[in-house]
This record gives C-alpha cells, sequence and structure tokens, in this order.
C-alpha cells in the first residue's frame, strides 16, 4: 500500500511546491498563506504541513526548487570536451539568466526587506539558494584543479570573484528598477572570464 501511495505523494508535493513558488515569487513571504498555498496546489492544508513542516520548511524548500536549474550548470566533473573559457562562460551565462530573472529581483527585494523584521528568513534564503549554488561552484573549480587545469589557492575567493566581476553593478541597479542590458552583461562575463584565465589556469586560455 506504501508503495502505491508514493507516486500520489510525489505529485501532492510537486504541486505544492509549484503553488508556493509562484505565491512566494508573486506576494513575498509575509503575504504567503498556507491556507492559499494548499488551496492552490488542491490539497489540504494538513498535508502541506506533513510535506514540510511549516511555512519556513515550505519556503526553504520551494527556494532550492528555484535554484535548482542554477546549480545544474555546476557538475563535479569538468566536461573535458569543450574548453576552460567555454565552460567558465556557460556558467557565467546562467548565473546571469538566473539573477535578472523580474521574479527573481523581486523576490530579492521583498526577501531583504522582510528579513528586517524575521532574520530567520534571510538565512533560509541565503543557505538554500546561494550558499548551495556557491558550493556546487566551488565543487566544480575543485574539479578543475584536480584535472589540472587550474591552480587556485583559495577556491571559495575565487568562487565569489568569479561571480561578482559576473554580476558587476547590474546586480545592484536591476534592485533599483534599471532595466537589464544585455550588451553590458555579455561583456561583464566575457571580461570575468578573461580575467579569470589569465590569474587561474595552467595554460593560457584560448580564445574562442
Amino acid at each position: 500500500m506504501k508503495k502505491a501511495g508514493r507516486p500520489a505523494d510525489k505529485a501532492k508535493r510537486e504541486a505544492i511546491l509549484d503553488a508556493a513558488g509562484r505565491a512566494f515569487f508573486d506576494s513575498g513571504f509575509a503575504a504567503t498563506s498556507i491556507e492559499q498555498v494548499a488551496a492552490d496546489a488542491g490539497v489540504s492544508k494538513v498535508t502541506v504541513y506533513n510535506h514540510f513542516g511549516d511555512k519556513r520548511g515550505l519556503f526553504a524548500a520551494a527556494v532550492e526548487l528555484e535554484c535548482e536549474k542554477m546549480r545544474g550548470q555546476f557538475q563535479t566533473t569538468p566536461d573535458l570536451r569543450g574548453s576552460l573559457r567555454q565552460r567558465m562562460t556557460a556558467v557565467g551565462e546562467a548565473m546571469m539568466a538566473f539573477l535578472s530573472r523580474p521574479e527573481m529581483v523581486q523576490f530579492e527585494r521583498r526577501i531583504a526587506a522582510e528579513t528586517e523584521h524575521e532574520p530567520e528568513i534571510g538565512a533560509a534564503f541565503l543557505a538554500s539558494g546561494p550558499h548551495r549554488m556557491k558550493a556546487a561552484f566551488a565543487g566544480l573549480m575543485r574539479a578543475m584543479v584536480e584535472a589540472g587545469e587550474v591552480e587556485i589557492d583559495d577556491i571559495e575567493l575565487a568562487v565569489e570573484q568569479f561571480a561578482s566581476m559576473c554580476k558587476g553593478m547590474g546586480d545592484l541597479e536591476r534592485r533599483f528598477g534599471h532595466p537589464v542590458d544585455p550588451v553590458r552583461d555579455r561583456q561583464r562575463i566575457e571580461g570575468a572570464v578573461e580575467v579569470f584565465c589569465r590569474a587561474y589556469a595552467v595554460d593560457e586560455c584560448d580564445r574562442d
């Protein structure tokens, strides 16, 4: 009986996360209610609580799901079919595509405002999203070091450096209403890859 129920449980969980993700992104943490999420997902409140414990647990799961797509770019084993420059460019493009989504910008604004009143919300967001993605990216860099492609003493610092160079001022500007500038974003990524290759590559990165 338990085996027969698992597909249904999985479907319910996915429906809840889908509804929760829309609610959190559209309305923010404070304005999202378990009752509304349950109604939108077509389940009972008890089912939501059984799967996620409480609203903060639901929030953490929803954020993790949103970040999963980006983390998928950071495999622990480098794809040696592409050059180092190509792979780092792909990472930069995935990062900027994720961070520049209008709903992500709106979400971060709400989280920042609500964290002032409930610091736990900010901690949950960082743990479920940025910190997990940083760890995944660090795993990719460690694999590159082990493959002899790069020499990096402080991998976490290198991760932060590359991410910061890709974002530039664009990340801050978008939070304050500045429109996305695809041309400038492309230049930031190319510049970040160039600096990374010059700083860490064992052999000079060939231009593609």
